[in-house]
């Protein structure tokens, strides 16, 4: 059996292990604390502590007096504490990479790109901390009128447990760029590598203004629900996203979310199938386990080309072997938690019930040496019709569901059914049908001719139910601002 002990010379847990808000590092008022597991192995790594309302209470509070101080630190010196976090991650990033690959399952190869992602969009907000312009509106001689831009407060960051250092470390970045202090929880799953970020900003900011509670629903709820919060954000489930809005309704809460996707990849006829076979296991993320939001997992195969194209899907989808993300040879990692490990295969099993033909996969590895940890083969369905489970829910799991059409309203009217709109892509050598295929999706973020990529700067979020507001761009620094009016009369 794979055993974390086997390949962790370089594994570093964080040397602290509670709460840590006002500069400081608190244990929990209820003395709670849980177990943290491996994804990779399914050993026990550690324990750490629990927040409840009554330590977000005192969060809070810190982060009051912290907002209070660090709104009038001006921009450019905001910037330089920003890239001096950016430094020390990257300085970091080998103890980093061991620790997020142990706890949360990803390939630590891949891992390792998250880190640096994480770095390079804190220098990225770093560098637009002046961009946090008004504007001047005519009013004629006798008047003056103009805008500002100031920090909404305190901010909560509710991250996600596909990328949990990436979420962690790179959504600090905004809100502390235009003025705000931040109360960030980690991912339920996989909390470590958001508690070693947290010593990595001990020292670098006044206190109160970076606070990172380790908790589970009773904390994020008491984040949402906290008067003195201004503005509440998640990257997660939609499900969890309503809950969230719903309990932030009563102090009307600013939010910004990043919710779930079942995005299309659709492709006409004039492809090279060559070309379409690989763009549809890349969309995937298999080397993630499907657990990704922005992940193709519903394809649309136009009827000329679907049994050209079937046939190739599975000797590409062979090149993801389920193996110990601390492996730097491993090419798809591990499930984050037995929970969400069995129910992926259960939606498996549903879509063999259903009628849906098996490509692929479809089961663990068989792999004795990864008996203990939450590993599923890329699994691929072919001839899925919209009624199957598979066709409508978001699994978040390496789970592919392939259609067939020949109707283009129809396979748009299925595309746009659900009430997710988060990404999609388009494969044509048409560029005028691109063009209008890209306009009849409703999904915030489209590709042409290629999939999975985000890009600085290329505003990111989703239609209709996949989340609320834009990140990775300027508007997401705008997003945590409120604009303020002043008209000077003249005399």
């Amino acid at each position: 059996m794979a055993k974390l002990s086997v390949m962790t010379s370089n594994l570093v847990l964080p040397a602290n292990l509670g709460l840590f808000y006002g500069g400081q590092w608190h244990e929990p008022m209820s003395g709670r604390s849980t177990p943290i597991h491996s994804a990779a192995t399914g050993e026990e790594m550690t324990r750490i502590a629990v927040a409840d309302a009554q330590d977000v209470d005192a969060a809070v509070a810190a982060a009051r007096k912290g907002f209070a101080e660090w709104r009038h630190v001006r921009p450019l010196e905001r910037a330089r504490i920003l890239k001096a976090l950016s430094s020390a991650i990257r300085e970091n990033a080998g103890q980093i990479a061991y620790l997020d690959a142990a706890d949360g399952g990803n390939p630590i190869v891949n891992v390792e790109s998250d880190i640096a992602m994480a770095a390079g969009l804190l220098d990225y907000f770093a560098g637009l901390v002046t961009e946090m312009k008004g504007e001047t509106i005519p009013m004629g001689p006798d008047a003056v009128n103009y805008t500002v831009r100031e920090p909404k407060g305190v901010v909560a960051r509710i991250a996600a447990f596909n990328h949990p250092f990436l979420f962690a470390a790179s959504r600090l970045a905004a809100p502390l760029a235009a003025g705000n202090a931040v109360i960030l929880k980690p991912a339920e799953q996989a909390p470590l590598s958001g508690i070693r970020l947290a010593e990595l900003c001990e020292g670098l900011f006044p206190a109160g203004v970076v606070n990172i509670l380790n908790g589970d629903k009773e904390a994020g709820a008491a984040l949402a629900t906290h008067p003195g919060v201004d503005m509440v954000t998640l990257v997660g489930s939609i499900p969890t996203g309503r809950a969230i809005m719903r309990a932030a309704s009563d102090t009307l809460k600013h939010v910004l979310f990043e919710l779930g996707g079942k995005n299309a990849l659709i492709a006409y006829p004039d492809v090279d199938v060559e070309k379409v076979a690989d763009g549809i296991v890349a969309g995937m993320n298999y080397t993630w386990c499907g657990q990704s939001c922005g992940s193709t997992s519903r394809v649309f195969l136009h009827d000329d080309i679907y049994d050209q194209v079937i046939p190739l899907l599975a000797s590409r989808a062979a090149r993801f072997k389920p193996g110990f993300p601390l492996n730097r040879n491993t090419t798809m990692g591990s499930i984050v938690s037995k929970a969400q490990h069995e129910r992926i295969l259960s939606y498996i099993e549903s879509a063999k019930s259903e009628g849906a033909r098996l490509l692929c996969g479809g089961s663990w590895p068989g792999d004795p040496d990864l008996a203990d940890g939450f590993y599923i083969e890329p699994t691929i369905f072919a001839d899925v019709t919209p009624d199957m489970r598979i066709a409508r829910e978001e699994i978040f799991g390496p789970v592919q569901a392939i259609s067939r059409w020949s109707d283009e309203s129809a396979m748009f009217a299925q595309v746009n059914a659900l009430e997710y709109g988060l990404t999609a892509a388009i494969f044509t050598k048409n560029l005028n049908l691109a063009h209008r295929a890209a306009a009849r999706v409703e999904s915030g973020y489209v590709w042409i001719n290629t999939v999975g990529h985000h890009f600085l700067g290329a505003p990111f979020g989703g239609y209709k139910q996949s989340g609320i507001g834009r990140e990775e761009c300027l508007s997401e620094l705008y997003s945590f601002s409120q604009e303020k009016n002043v008209h000077i009369a003249l005399e």
